[in-house]
């Protein structure tokens, strides 16, 4: 058989024909039982689900004109996105208006207006910028998932986790945006969206937290409070009323922790001694 060292590594991930011709595979290496191909010109291992970032590097391969979109863009620049768009079944792929769609088995293809920066490269894949992207999951996720997905986009990082020290996006950023593409499906929901958005929700559940305080009839709860103002390194609430002395806060998985929990301790008791009451959602406190 020709090409077996190449053949060896090309058949643990999905691949184009194109790719196997580069590679030195003939037409009978690539009928064999642990390769399978599941559209003109591409080819998956037989056993397992392909890995979605491999199999878009493969479609664009075949398909220069066009980059990864809407849900599909999303999950490979680990946005967060609710759990029922976790199928990625199907690849999205946009090309501009100009030319037709791609058509393939296990393609959905968008023809869209895309305008200069809205097309990113990301670990070597086109795909759309981050904001490009929750505009055009505006016509299927809801006003509050969008206030979500916004929220991660506008937050500031913290740069010695994240290695980061700007937002991906700002409101500003994100206005123009919605303003440069008003008959995308879905943009009314985004412009709805955009109202509520606010700088400060550090998760999605911190997020959800503050709109389910506010549908409830609660003040909207100002965020990310500090203890002392005036100092830099001073212990914060996720969430909370300044006025009232309450603080609130969301604790995921993380917070179980050994270290976390003597980390929240400190925090805790530094709030009571100035007389805050606090207020624990998520994940149970022992």
């Amino acid at each position: 058989m020709s090409g077996q060292a190449p053949r060896e590594n090309l058949i643990l991930r999905p691949f184009s024909a194109s790719e196997a011709r580069a590679r030195g595979l003939s037409a009978a290496d690539l009928r064999i039982a642990d390769i399978r191909q599941i559209s003109r010109g591409i080819f998956v291992p037989h056993a397992g689900p392909p890995v979605l970032d491999r199999l878009v590097r493969a479609h664009l391969d075949l398909n220069p004109d066009a980059w990864a979109s809407h849900r599909t863009a999303g999950a490979l620049d680990g946005l967060w996105m609710p759990p029922w768009m976790d199928d990625h079944s199907y690849v999205h792929l946009s090309k501009p208006s100009h030319l037709p769609r791609v058509r393939r088995p296990g393609v959905v293809g968008h023809r869209v207006r895309i305008l200069e920066g809205e097309v990113v490269i990301h670990e070597g894949i086109r795909m759309t910028s981050r904001g490009r992207t929750w505009l055009d999951l505006g016509h299927e996720l809801s006003v509050a998932a969008l206030v979500a997905l916004g929220d991660q986009l506008i937050r500031n990082p913290r740069p010695e986790f994240e290695g980061r020290s700007a937002p991906y996006e700002t409101k500003a950023s994100l206005a123009r945006l919605l303003k440069a593409h008003p008959k995308v499906k879905g943009v009314g929901k985004c412009k709805e969206a955009l109202i509520d958005m606010r700088v400060g929700s550090d998760s999605v559940p911190e997020t959800m937290l503050r709109l389910s305080l506010v549908a409830h009839g609660f003040p909207e709860p100002q965020l990310q409070i500090k203890l002392d103002p005036d100092d830099p390194r001073s212990p914060t609430a996720d969430l909370g009323y300044c006025r009232d002395r309450i603080g609130i806060h969301y604790e995921g998985a993380h917070h179980q922790e050994p270290q976390q929990r003597l980390s929240d301790a400190r925090r805790d008791t530094a709030f009571r001694h100035r007389g805050w009451g606090l207020i624990y959602a998520g994940g149970p406190r022992t």
